[in-house]
């Protein structure tokens, strides 16, 4: 159990720093290129996004292994510290002094995250799923993703950004899924593995993640698609691994609210943490505005002008 805890929080924190770099890599993409291959060939082209790239493979196989040791239950939610994370890095990058709301959104997820293991005792994880429900859960899920892509399609940035946001949620919870299956064939031999549809679906899903990650990056402030890809994730997991998996949290009315109430305060920890300025990168503006403009500027020299730069003093400077 504290392997597969203590593998999720780095791939958390790999994750928090991938997701700094391609940023970076893809701010500068045309906002014509949303949901077309010409915005990862742009992607690609940028140093920084390829070393972001490199990491999410990392975060790939810290996870996996993980997923060996430990239930989705258990894995899942500890990704949400992946926000935790960010703030530290932009909070080192940009010379930023941690104030009351981000020291209040961190102290709330971590409290959150252990109420929940504390009070649901997750638990079991070791079934594998049949065809049927695999089927069921696959028609549900890539409903859910195609939703979201569409909704995405209009509104504000802001709005583009959260609906991106989701659907990468819901496509990495999957791969979640898929991977948790993977690894329990690896238990009976290699050679089971590719005798079912798992690693197959998992090449797809594992794709799509890199490309919808990209556009929720691109697509409006990380604020907004951070928010909903961290707090969605984990809850998406949960409900697959007592579907699927036959992952058990404790039950009863008193166990089942509590369980309800420690996630509802983990995401409002999320929600606290994502809107803080340093996350924001508005330096206490009020518009939501754009982050690592500033980071952009460190790592290739160059200024976007849209971009507010954050400083240190927590102001900013075009």
């Amino acid at each position: 159990m504290a392997v597969a805890y203590v593998l999720a929080a780095t791939a958390a924190f790999v994750n928090a720093l991938t997701s700094v770099l391609q940023r970076i890599g893809v701010e500068t993409a045309p906002e014509s290129s949303t949901m077309r291959l010409s915005l990862m060939a742009h992607a690609i082209k940028r140093g920084i996004w390829l070393i972001g790239f490199a990491l999410m493979l990392v975060v790939f196989g810290l996870q996996a292994t993980a997923l060996r040791f430990g239930d989705l239950s258990e894995v899942q939610p500890v990704l949400t510290t992946e926000l935790v994370f960010l703030l530290l890095i932009l909070g080192t990058w940009f010379h930023y002094r941690l104030g009351w709301q981000e020291w209040l959104g961190a102290v709330t997820i971590v409290g959150g995250l252990g109420g929940f293991f504390l009070v649901a005792a997750p638990s079991g994880g070791n079934a594998i799923p049949s065809n049927h429900e695999w089927l069921v859960a696959s028609i549900i899920l890539l409903g859910t993703i195609a939703g979201f892509i569409i909704a995405a399609r209009y509104g504000p940035r802001w709005w583009k950004a959260a609906s991106f946001g989701a659907a990468t949620a819901v496509t990495a919870a999957y791969t979640a899924a898929l991977t948790k299956a993977i690894t329990s064939y690896t238990k009976l031999g290699w050679g089971h593995v590719f005798d079912h549809f798992e690693p197959y679906m998992l090449a797809v899903t594992g794709l799509g993640t890199v490309f919808l990650i990209q556009n929720a990056l691109h697509a409006g402030p990380i604020t907004a698609s951070r928010t909903t890809m961290v707090t969605i994730n984990p809850l998406v997991s949960i409900v697959l691994g007592l579907c699927l998996f036959a992952d058990r949290l404790r039950s009863g009315p008193l166990w089942v609210s509590l369980e309800i109430v420690t996630l509802m305060v983990l995401v409002a920890g999320v929600v606290i943490l994502a809107r803080s300025p340093l996350v924001a990168g508005t330096g206490g503006q009020d518009d939501p505005g754009e982050m690592l403009g500033g980071a952009r500027q460190r790592a290739t020299g160059a200024v976007n002008p849209v971009d507010p730069l954050p400083v240190a003093g927590g102001g900013t400077a075009s």
